[in-house]
């Protein structure tokens, strides 16, 4: 079998950002990578890294919402999952305002932040229940514990992980399974860059709205998964971790002083 020697890891949205580096971590570490992502070229060039750094890495192409990649997942690792990071999450596609949102969008983002990580769950757990082990690692979203004006309905769908994380870790906890997840805020990443969080704003001013004074890498929020992953979390089970910098202990969305949107970030004239 793959993982005989080694654990099995399976990644969703394993290629760049927070899962690139979550796929990364978990294979220097030792284990078998079973990176799943919808881009075959980042996920090639994930598991060339991984590959050239001395680890293993099966990748996995498609889009995880769909059935069919689901189950070639689950064939990747050949009936073994030891540890299963459900990665995947978008708030895209986004709406001016819920009001100018439609249904079409909210399937997506139910499918995107909510669905996947029902089905690949379900997928795996039985096998972890069997086996009397097993670490399940869910990625939420700060957003999921306070307001965020303009993106209700990813919102509203990242309170569902967490809530799902809770339950499913007590229904579980007696197998040897457990449950957990962490809530990212402001990762420097392909898809939020430094760049276009500080849009509109002073660079070097992220003090001022950000406790640790800067923006997180993607492997500080990869450190936190791994240790979920890990026995070193061995008796942490149904808990969201905010890795934040901070910023949840101190949000706070306002409307900007000259009417134009919201923020939650001091903004100076």
């Amino acid at each position: 079998m793959l993982g005989e020697d080694s654990r099995v890891s399976v990644v969703t949205g394993g290629a760049l950002g927070i899962g690139g580096a979550v796929s990364r971590r978990l294979a220097a570490a030792g284990d078998l990578v079973i990176l799943n992502d919808i881009d075959a070229d980042a996920a090639d060039r994930a598991q060339a890294d991984i590959k050239a750094a001395g680890g293993r890495c099966v990748t996995v192409i498609g889009d995880i919402v769909e059935d069919e990649t689901v189950s070639k997942v689950v064939a990747a690792a050949e009936g073994r999952v030891d540890v299963l990071v459900n990665n995947v999450g978008d708030f895209r596609p986004a709406a001016a305002s819920f009001q100018d949102s439609t249904p079409e969008q909210w399937q997506r983002l139910y499918e995107l932040n909510l669905l996947h990580v029902f089905k690949l769950t379900h997928a795996v757990l039985p096998a972890m229940i069997e086996r009397g082990s097993g670490s399940i690692v869910n990625n939420s979203t700060v957003e999921a514990f306070r307001g965020i004006p303009q993106h209700p309905v990813y919102a509203a769908f990242n309170a569902g992980v967490s809530a799902f994380t809770r339950s499913l870790a007590v229904a579980v906890g007696r197998h040897g399974v457990r449950v957990n997840a962490i809530a990212p805020d402001l990762a420097d990443t392909e898809q939020t860059p430094a760049e276009w969080m500080r849009r509109g704003y002073d660079e070097g001013l992220e003090h001022t709205w950000v406790p640790l004074a800067r923006f997180g890498e993607p492997d500080d929020y990869a450190a936190v998964v791994a240790f979920l992953a890990s026995d070193d979390a061995r008796f942490v089970t149904g808990h969201t971790i905010p890795v934040d910098g901070g910023t949840l202990a101190a949000s706070g969305w306002f409307v900007r002083a000259d009417d134009q949107g919201w923020t939650n970030r001091p903004h100076r004239a």
